[in-house]
């Protein structure tokens, strides 16, 4: 397979597809993130839209972007080794959300670029995905199409739904899916950069601590349990008896599942920008269970950022190091005792 924007061949071989080409709208959008800098957005503008009009297409009037060849949620552990994208979540589900998403940050971009009427557009067309999403894939209490991790983590980090009640009950059911589990990972491509963010946000910091530092296989750490110094392309790219796992990929350097680490920066250490290209910093440590001590490190535009923190006795003790042109404000939560 190989996708790419624009897409002129009308092929499966070259199909669009969510996630893959939704890098047309989310890459330039974290760049500007990371960097503050507007020409980005406003260089990219073209084809975010070219994208978005794309998928608008392919969803047609009632907004849901369904059917088709999708990756989905790409390599989900329960998928066959040779058929990577049956995962537990809906494509459909996770092409709309990606829809949705995709949408919400091109209307934010154009409002950025001071583009007044193409945001008003776009944030219509975002409005219209995520009432289309409810109707289509959520009940009234929370629970979502296919009831896997991966949808509950989009629903909730993306702002899908559209009740507090609703994202209680999201949050509450996720993370009751992964005590189903074992505490093991059940989350492909799609949705493992989201699902301890998603169970955080939501109040179950207990529950992401447990399912970050699981150490069986599928897991974060079992490949380090294997000898592992990189990111692994499958969960188990080598199986627990040392063979390697018979589906045709099994790259041993690869980043995606490693996507974890964002939140291991922004969340576990607690460092995240709070205005783009880091002029203002927020400091929020989210400890947990079985972590003593975390520190890490940003070069932001305005010199390096640092932040690290310990536990003595039950408190938490942290140290920051900030330029003077990048003010902070700090929310650090009472440390539990480990």
């Amino acid at each position: 397979m190989r996708h790419f924007i624009p897409t002129f061949e009308p092929t499966v071989r070259h199909a669009p597809a969510a996630a893959w080409g939704d890098a047309a709208t989310l890459v330039p959008w974290a760049i500007y993130e990371a960097t503050g800098d507007l020409e980005v957005l406003r260089t990219q503008l073209p084809s975010m839209r070219a994208w978005v009009d794309r998928e608008a297409a392919l969803a047609g009037a009632d907004r849901i972007w369904s059917g088709g060849f999708q990756y989905g949620d790409w390599l989900d552990p329960t998928a066959p080794p040779e058929h990577p994208a049956d995962a537990k979540a809906d494509p459909d589900v996770v092409a709309t959300a990606y829809f949705a998403r995709s949408a919400r940050v091109l209307a934010d971009a154009a409002a950025r670029l001071g583009e007044d009427a193409l945001a008003r557009q776009y944030g219509r067309l975002a409005d219209e995905v995520h009432a289309a999403f409810n109707r289509a894939f959520v009940t009234p209490t929370g629970r979502i199409h296919s009831d896997a991790q991966t949808v509950y983590a989009l629903a909730i980090c993306w702002d899908l739904l559209l009740t507090e009640q609703q994202r209680a009950f999201a949050g509450a059911r996720l993370a009751d899916l992964v005590r189903l589990a074992g505490f093991h990972i059940a989350t492909g491509f799609v949705g493992t950069p989201l699902v301890i963010p998603a169970l955080v946000a939501t109040g179950h910091a207990d529950v992401a601590g447990r399912l970050l530092l699981q150490t069986e296989c599928p897991s974060w750490l079992y490949p380090v349990t294997m000898g592992a110094t990189t990111i692994w392309e499958r969960w188990d790219s080598m199986l627990p008896d040392g063979s390697i796992n018979p589906g045709e990929m099994t790259s041993f350097n690869h980043y995606a599942l490693g996507a974890v680490a964002d939140w291991m920066h922004r969340g576990l250490t607690g460092l995240a920008p709070a205005a783009p290209g880091w002029r203002r910093v927020v400091i929020a440590p989210t400890p947990i269970d079985g972590v003593t001590s975390a520190a890490t490190s940003h070069l932001s535009p305005y010199g390096r950022i640092a932040v690290a923190w310990e536990i003595r006795d039950g408190a938490l003790e942290l140290t920051a190091d900030l330029p003077a042109a990048s003010p902070a404000r700090s929310a650090c939560p009472a440390a539990r005792r480990t």
